[in-house]
């Protein structure tokens, strides 16, 4: 794949981690993913949101509990879609952790960079049906679906007035939002991002259109063992939903404001399949290229990298394309390093996956920690690196990638790396 060879700095500004916030299926805190991912919980458990009986799969790892109204005005609750919910709570959680103290900031200079799959599609199906059934729209319904409304309403939450901008690029989204905010701090277009991702399309309509192209599991009878990424007994991935965001400084303006650091945003690298709209390119080269370019960009070299968050969505394509993928990269060290998917407990977050896997990946970084793959039983020939079975491992992680692939043959990575003066 030819020479890594250090990147040259864009124009000298670092970009470093200074605060986090996730909903998800383990969790409406940081903490609480973080404890269950090193206990190896699943968050997969039979649908509660709506009627699933006509669906093929009626489990999901949805996030329960969550109450909107207490993260916002009940106003603003009737007046947006779940998606949009999810990212203002992560948001606030994240401001909140990196001590960010918004009215001392030029807010011309903080911005949203957001990732998501689908938007508001629960509100977009059930309210378009009503309407093709003889009812009325409600006056906000575009407003309430379009995929980059929940950017919009997290800027309008908080005040933030800078780069503002949401990417779609299927389950890859939000690893691409953490780069391209981290390119917008490069460049100097803004001091401070958050870069987030959201998704909740949990609905008849969203779960039956998966199952139209066979890409979930259907083990009912065992929801809690249905994500079993790189397993031979795989059968498709788990849906989910969920948030999480990750507040990105310049290291000048972190270090200025004295800022507590998580890590370090120092790679990332994209490519696409250009192959099939759905099914992986099974040679897995374009998601290598993806991988190598990050590392060129974060001028490291493949025996540095010391774990691997992977995209890892159970089914029987990616899962070994993806493989294939590492090991094209990373040579013979592929059998070497530790990989886990935390798809195996939180399911599938489609759009908002790459954020809250960032989270997991820095978490490792900073507490010494890889989590499990869960439900890791069978080895599959073509599956046959190190993916970290079943239990926490204590690890020293300095330098991590964490992969985000997506339907569109969209491919993504970024490179997290702990932070050092």
């Amino acid at each position: 794949m030819g020479r890594l060879v250090p990147a040259m700095s864009r124009d000298g500004r670092r970009v470093v981690v200074t605060g986090m916030g996730t909903l998800n299926p383990l969790g409406k805190t940081v903490e609480e993913y973080w404890d269950g991912l090193v206990e190896g919980r699943s968050g997969a458990g039979p649908i509660e949101g709506f009627d699933a009986t006509r669906l093929t799969t009626k489990f999901a790892c949805e996030v329960r509990g969550f109450d909107p109204v207490d993260y916002m005005d009940r106003k603003l609750v009737q007046r947006s879609a779940r998606f949009t919910h999810l990212a203002i709570a992560s948001s606030g959680q994240a401001i909140g952790d990196a001590e960010l103290d918004l009215a001392s900031e030029d807010r011309y200079r903080v911005g949203v960079e957001m990732g998501t799959g689908i938007g508001g599609f629960e509100i977009m199906t059930r309210d378009a049906a009503a309407y093709l059934n003889g009812g009325r729209l409600q006056p906000l319904y575009a407003t309430m679906v379009i995929p980059n409304i929940a950017a919009a309403q997290v800027a309008m939450s908080y005040g933030l007035r800078g780069p503002n901008s949401t990417t779609v690029t299927a389950c890859a989204a939000s690893t691409h939002a953490i780069g391209n905010a981290l390119r917008i701090i490069q460049r100097g277009d803004a001091d401070v991002m958050l870069a987030a991702g959201t998704e909740a399309s949990m609905c008849e309509v969203g779960i039956a259109s998966f199952n139209a192209i066979k890409a979930l599991s259907t083990r009912n009878e065992s929801p809690e063992t249905a994500s079993r990424p790189f397993d031979r007994d795989r059968d498709g991935f788990v849906p989910g939903e969920g948030a999480g965001t990750l507040v990105l400084e310049s290291l000048e303006h972190a270090q200025r404001r004295g800022a507590r650091v998580y890590g370090e945003v120092i790679g990332f690298g994209i490519t696409n399949d250009a192959f099939h709209a759905v099914a992986p390119d099974e040679t897995g080269a374009a998601p290598a290229r993806c991988m190598h370019n990050a590392l060129i960009d974060a001028g490291v070299r493949p025996e540095e990298v010391d774990y691997v968050n992977a995209h890892g969505t159970s089914t029987p394509l990616n899962d070994a394309a993806e493989t294939r993928a590492m090991k094209m990269v990373l040579g013979d060290y592929a059998y070497k390093v530790p990989i886990s998917s935390t798809k195996s407990m939180i399911g599938h977050l489609l759009g908002a996956a790459g954020a809250v896997e960032a989270i997991a990946t820095l978490l490792s970084i900073n507490r010494g920690v890889i989590h499990p793959t869960i439900n890791y039983q069978n080895p599959d020939p073509a599956c046959d690196l190190d993916y970290v079975p079943n239990q926490a491992r204590r690890a020293d992680v300095r330098i991590a990638i964490s992969n985000g692939f997506g339907f569109g043959g969209q491919n993504c990575t970024i490179v997290l790396k702990r932070f050092e003066e």
